[in-house]
């Protein structure tokens, strides 16, 4: 009784704590494929079903000067940095979500309440200190590798700082990290420490902590892209009602495991891909798995203004190419795939600043009308000669 108890007393704390938090509001998904050439594709998604961040596209040049937050207003971590970057942001803040940088490095921000929880600040190592909502920017102008990235964490202290358009809660992150080689780690902050973790799987969602969803994998190892043979009971012959039956039991629903299952599921059955072109494709139809619509992210808590102006809340979804440093993107507005080739982009030092681009400059679908000229009801013979005089269809 004493355990059930204990228990039971643990559970009602971590959902007071998830009442507490917008717990319900960010359902990023994101992974990485490979193509045959080696080439290592991310994609992800952007949920947060409370309100729009308002992101905007952001340049950012080599040799940029960043200061890291503190608790206190002190200045936190200086540094200059190393590698130019593409990247999208929030809160029309430099608060960088998700990007890439021109050795190829890719970052991602994905949520995890009620786990993350970053470590202590020390006013006399605020010289070593910067907020989450800064490492995005750290990783991405810093590294270039994998490596460099878990060699790099050590030399920082990532430390709580409020922010008032959360309510004025610390940004409970946890960060996806690949490589051009298509090499990729997890980094979290569990209990006050930092933990940096191998993903293979090269997937990552959000709560709980990546080491539990590895774990919880093993509960679908019956999963299979083949199909489940036939049986026979007494006199009656019983096959599958169509294809796909060998993934029967994988979960339909939007939470971060259910999410995290599927990702590994359809990356580890992906179209074999030629090179990274190709793979983006492959990467995008990926993610349309994971749109999720509102009502379905958002906390009860959200005012309905909050959400005027919003049509989904998978907000935006981005894929990179990193053997050809090109960077795509597609909004809740506009799902026109629209690309930052980096290997065009001047990142000289000595470029003035940040530069910030917004995502849709109308927030409207583009649509192509392919109507056919002259009637709806051309025969053959009227669309042959369309055909043959493009003109003809001015």
């Amino acid at each position: 009784m004493k355990r059930l108890n204990s228990v039971a007393l643990a559970a009602a704390a971590s959902l007071s704590c998830s009442l507490l938090l917008p717990a319900e509001s960010l359902a990023c998904t994101s992974f990485v494929l490979k193509a045959a050439d080696g080439t290592a594709v991310y994609g992800r998604t952007m949920e947060w079903g409370a309100f729009d961040l308002n992101s905007r596209l952001v340049v950012v040049p080599r040799g940029h000067e960043f200061t890291g937050h503190t608790p206190d207003g002190k200045a936190g971590l200086t540094w200059r940095g190393r590698h130019g970057a593409v990247a999208l942001d929030a809160l029309e803040k430099d608060l960088l979500t998700d990007g890439m940088n021109e050795q190829g490095l890719v970052v991602g921000a994905l949520y995890l309440p009620g786990f993350a929880k970053y470590q202590p600040y020390e006013p006399d190592a605020a010289a070593r200190s910067l907020g989450p909502g800064d490492l995005a920017s750290y990783l991405l102008t810093r590294f270039a590798t994998v490596d460099e990235v878990r060699a790099g964490l050590e030399d920082v202290r990532v430390v709580p700082i409020p922010e008032k358009a959360l309510g004025g809660i610390t940004p409970p992150l946890h960060w996806m990290v690949a490589e051009r080689s298509g090499r990729a780690i997890v980094v979290e902050y569990l209990e006050g420490r930092l933990h940096v973790f191998d993903n293979p799987l090269r997937v990552l969602t959000n709560a709980p902590s990546f080491d539990w969803h590895m774990t919880n994998l093993r509960n679908y190892v019956n999963l299979s892209p083949v199909a489940l043979p036939g049986m026979r009971l007494e006199d009656l012959d019983f096959t599958p009602l169509g294809g796909g039956s060998g993934l029967i039991g994988l979960p339909g629903d939007f939470t971060p495991p259910s999410r995290f299952v599927r990702a590994v599921a359809f990356t580890q059955t992906a179209r074999r891909t030629p090179d990274g072109p190709e793979t983006v494709y492959e990467a995008l139809r990926i993610l349309d798995n994971f749109n999720v619509p509102l009502g379905a992210s958002e906390g009860s808590n959200v005012q309905g203004t909050a959400l005027e102006g919003m049509r989904s809340s998978t907000i935006w979804t981005s894929v990179a190419d990193t053997g050809n440093l090109v960077y795509y993107y597609h909004t809740q507005h506009n799902r026109r795939l629209r690309m930052a080739d980096l290997k065009k982009i001047d990142f000289s030092a000595g470029k003035a600043g940040l530069q910030h681009f917004a995502l849709d400059k109308d927030r409207s679908q583009e649509v192509k009308d392919v109507t056919p000229r002259g009637g709806t009801t051309l025969g053959i013979d009227g669309v042959i000669k369309q055909l043959e005089n493009p003109a003809a269809r001015q």
